[in-house]
């Protein structure tokens, strides 16, 4: 052994000397090797089609006020790369399609405003400024998403695997990476922050006047 390592050492300090060490990159790749295939992912963000609904709850809620409970939406496809190496494979993120936004709103209005009249249109509009706030929040968030969205997929390094029946258990693993890095975490903890700061200040600012000359 001691032989070996003596003659390994020696064929290194030949290679240096005549300037061809870089040889050694050109050997079989291993699972270590992975990171030499990691490529600059690309990002796209897209919202969703969102859809209203209007319910009256048969218990009676706040007369003043109605509710809106809106369904946010993350989904994150990956588009993999997907290198052949002489052991196995190296699959790693090539772009991330994004889409990110609410898909759904279900508003609730007392049931003691009757549907088309004043008091009931008067609560309508009022949630539907909620609906507004919460549109405006993923519009002002889209950069922010994207850089937070970029740096989540850049960080995270290809994975080797030896089958190709693998492949998909990789792109699933880089999936989950990829949404629990702390960029992407901190982001939509902000959004669902502003969410409530918007939400909070419209019914701050609303006195009621519109239904109030419904009811007198």
């Amino acid at each position: 052994m001691n032989t070996l390592k003596s003659k390994g050492h020696w064929i290194k300090s030949v290679l240096k000397r005549i300037g061809i060490l870089s040889v050694f990159l050109c050997l079989p790749a291993f699972a270590n090797d992975c990171v030499s295939y990691k490529m600059t992912p690309k990002i796209t963000i897209s919202v969703p089609t969102w859809t209203k609904e209007v319910v009256q709850p048969l218990d009676e809620m706040d007369l003043w006020h109605g509710n809106v409970i809106a369904t946010m939406v993350d989904n994150y496809d990956i588009v993999a790369d997907i290198t052949s190496i002489e052991d196995g494979f190296c699959v790693g993120i090539k772009q991330v399609d994004a889409e990110i936004g609410y898909s759904n709103f279900l508003v609730q209005v007392d049931i003691r405003h009757k549907p088309n009249t004043c008091s009931y249109d008067a609560v309508l509009a009022h949630e539907d400024q909620h609906i507004r706030e919460y549109l405006s929040v993923i519009d002002d968030a889209r950069m922010g998403l994207h850089n937070a969205l970029y740096s989540a997929a850049d960080s995270v390094m290809p994975i080797f695997v030896k089958d190709s029946l693998d492949i998909d258990l990789a792109i699933e693993q880089l999936n989950e990476k990829l949404q629990s890095h702390p960029e992407l975490i901190l982001i939509k903890q902000k959004i669902k922050s502003e969410e409530e700061i918007r939400n909070k200040k419209i019914d701050q600012n609303d006195m009621g006047e519109s239904l109030k000359k419904c009811l007198n």
